[in-house]
């Protein structure tokens, strides 16, 4: 693993709180779209929504530090575009000196946890569009869940709607991350059928007043040709949760990289917590199907 001051970082947090605003002001950028075009996130705002759980370890990410020295390893590795995170990953990874030269997604999270009865209550609780601007990050992503049995999805449609039109009059690219859900048992259920990732995409791109810096996070799922062919919005694939055989999960996302509109790779826990432990190769590898290495 690779050494982090995490004495500094909590001394700084109590003390120097303002320090966070400084980092961020004074960390070097990047451009969004370089060299091959292409963009590979490790995604880490999975805590924030209560979400610990990596393949069968179900306090995984429940080790701040340990998650961390993970992201650590991951943005020093060569062909790591970025990070998604929610405002306290983010800050920790400002303050630990880690963001000079990256893409950095804030993510705007969402009210509705897994398994509550509030769940389809998607409100937006972490970043908005002008914090995002204020802290000088480069993206912003949002999840925009259409259940259609559950009036809270109005709401969300509507929150999400304001956050586009936001966005794109601010200049900052907004990620939607579209699923049709359901409830089933009392818990919500993503459709990942071809048909419903489409619709979830046709929803998700009309809105707002502007598409101009709209970008969609999909799901790789069946017939992905067809799914890319639904829309002209710069796309990045969804890594998913560390499931199955790892191989098959790493030729998958490499069948579906090379379809048109595809921009690259948003994954987190699939390569930060692989099955074999090995989180550098697993970050290599990724990244190497990304920019086609």
């Amino acid at each position: 693993m690779i050494a982090l001051d995490f004495a500094a970082l909590r001394d700084t947090r109590a003390a120097y709180p303002g320090r966070v605003a400084e980092v961020l002001a004074g960390r070097t950028r990047r451009e969004l779209i370089r060299g091959d075009g292409c963009l590979f996130i490790v995604a880490a705002d999975h805590p924030a929504r209560g979400a610990l759980a990596a393949g069968p370890n179900e306090d995984a990410m429940a080790d701040r530090y340990r998650l961390l020295e993970r992201l650590a390893i991951a943005l020093s590795r060569p062909g790591v575009d970025g990070v998604l995170g929610t405002p306290d990953v983010i800050d920790d990874l400002a303050l630990l000196g880690l963001l000079d030269d990256k893409i950095v997604v804030g993510s705007m999270n969402r009210g509705g946890l897994k398994g509550a009865c509030f769940e389809m209550d998607d409100r937006y609780t972490a970043y908005d569009v002008d914090s995002i601007v204020r802290d000088g990050l480069d993206f912003a992503k949002n999840l925009v869940r259409v259940n259609l049995g559950d009036s809270s999805t109005a709401d969300t449609l509507e929150a999400t709607a304001r956050a586009v039109s936001h966005a794109a009059a601010a200049g900052v690219p907004i990620m939607l991350e579209p699923f049709m859900s359901e409830w089933a048992d009392g818990r919500i259920r993503n459709d990942l059928s071809t048909d419903a990732v489409i619709t979830s995409i046709a929803i998700a791109s009309g809105l707002g007043n502007s598409s101009s810096h709209t970008w969609l996070k999909l799901p790789v799922v069946h017939d992905m040709e067809r799914v890319m062919a639904s829309t002209t919005l710069p796309t990045l694939l969804l890594g998913g949760d560390p499931t199955g055989d790892q191989d098959d999960t790493f030729d998958s996302w490499q069948r579906s990289l090379a379809l048109p509109g595809v921009r690259g790779l948003v994954v987190g826990r699939s390569i930060l917590y692989p099955q074999n432990g090995d989180v550098t190769s697993a970050i290599d590898i990724a990244a190497s199907l990304v920019h086609r290495a």
